[in-house]
């Protein structure tokens, strides 16, 4: 029976794993593509040798972002789109149905297959990355090896666009912000401009005070004049009344322009004069504020935009997609002596376990 039990255990499942795998299995073949993840970051000189550029492994969140990336449903599905790879692991369905996918299946299915077809070695000091890819021709093998380099790349350049959208985002908003102030600034100026019909209320003042030292000038001019009058002639003289009438006239003429630039005193517009001067200072004040900050907020921006220049990803690879000429899967040997192991130990454990509990009884 023991003889008997280990014939049936393991010598005749053991044939006909060996007679499924060397008669039936179809040949798979491998395509190995490596690559590694690495950012080049250029240095701005002023000197005659121009540019220097300094490469480095990129973070190891890259990498790993990367490594994740090629065993995920949305990798698979981009290739899938591409090459189908339904079809590529179900042609030999038929034939083959233990190593061969299930054209039925659903894309959860298609993700497990795929991997138990695409294996990958990485590296974390290094950063290398080395896949490997099985199909069941040497082309179909090297197109998915190509196809995971291609999606990979597409990856890495996305990852970089972000990197430099992140790093300009913040002084983007930054330079909007003090571009909308600084156009609310010259719009509020405009607008009192418009208003008070006035350019600059300095240089209005400044021809009104003119007017107003040429109004005192002709005043003190016409008080010497009376004088001279009143000493030369008699006191009811004409000409005596008519610069006392242009003295008082004067006079009210210099009170007038006076007044306007009191509180209370109406200015162009009929707006209050010292209101109006206070308002349109405030204005100018916020119009130079806004311009400073545009400015500066330019500047940020620009080096913001320089620094994130300087700095890119991208994909190196030291192993091209390669194209197979042997067959090297399944691993036959492989596979029957871990069948005929696991078989040999449940035998062997069945039968101590026999053995134990008939020498108990």
């Amino acid at each position: 029976m023991l003889l008997f039990s280990f014939v049936a255990l393991v010598v005749v499942p053991g044939a006909l794993v060996a007679a499924y795998l060397w008669a039936v299995a179809v040949d798979q073949y491998s395509s190995v593509v490596g690559f590694s993840v690495r950012s080049e970051e250029t240095s701005p000189t002023p000197d005659l040798l121009g540019q220097f550029r300094q490469l480095s492994g990129a973070s190891s969140t890259d990498t790993d972002i990367l490594y994740e990336f090629i065993q995920s449903q949305e990798m698979v599905d981009r290739i899938n789109a591409n090459l189908d790879l339904t079809r590529i692991y179900s042609g030999n369905i038929e034939h083959d149905p233990v190593f061969s996918y299930d054209p039925a299946g659903s894309i959860e299915d298609l993700v497990e297959y795929w991997a138990r077809m695409v294996k990958i070695a990485y590296d974390p000091n290094t950063g290398l990355m080395e896949i490997t890819a099985r199909a069941f021709t040497p082309q179909d093998a090297r197109s998915i090896a190509q196809a995971i380099l291609n999606e990979s790349t597409l990856r890495i350049n996305e990852l970089s666009a972000i990197a430099r959208a992140d790093a300009t985002r913040y002084a983007r908003d930054e330079l909007d912000a003090a571009l909308d102030r600084l156009r609310q600034a010259r719009l509020a100026v405009t607008q009192f401009r418009m208003q008070t019909q006035i350019v600059d209320p300095a240089l209005d003042i400044q021809g009104r005070m003119g007017l107003l030292n040429t109004l005192q000038a002709e005043l003190a001019t016409a008080l010497i004049d009376i004088d001279l009058l009143r000493l030369t002639t008699d006191a009811d003289d004409p000409r005596i009344r008519t610069l006392e009438r242009r003295i008082e006239v004067i006079r009210s003429r210099i009170t007038d322009e006076r007044s306007r630039f009191g509180a209370g005193g109406e200015g162009p517009g009929g707006e209050d004069y010292a209101t109006m001067v206070g308002e349109f200072e405030r204005l100018e004040v916020d119009l130079q504020f806004a311009e400073t900050a545009y400015t500066g907020a330019q500047a940020s921006y620009d080096a913001a935009l320089i620094s994130a220049q300087r700095t890119s990803r991208y994909l190196a690879v030291h192993i091209r997609p390669t194209l197979a000429e042997t067959s090297r899967y399944p691993q036959r040997e492989v596979i029957l002596a871990v069948f005929v192991l696991f078989a040999f130990l449940v035998w062997a454990t069945g039968a101590l376990i026999y053995y134990s509990v008939r020498d108990r009884r």
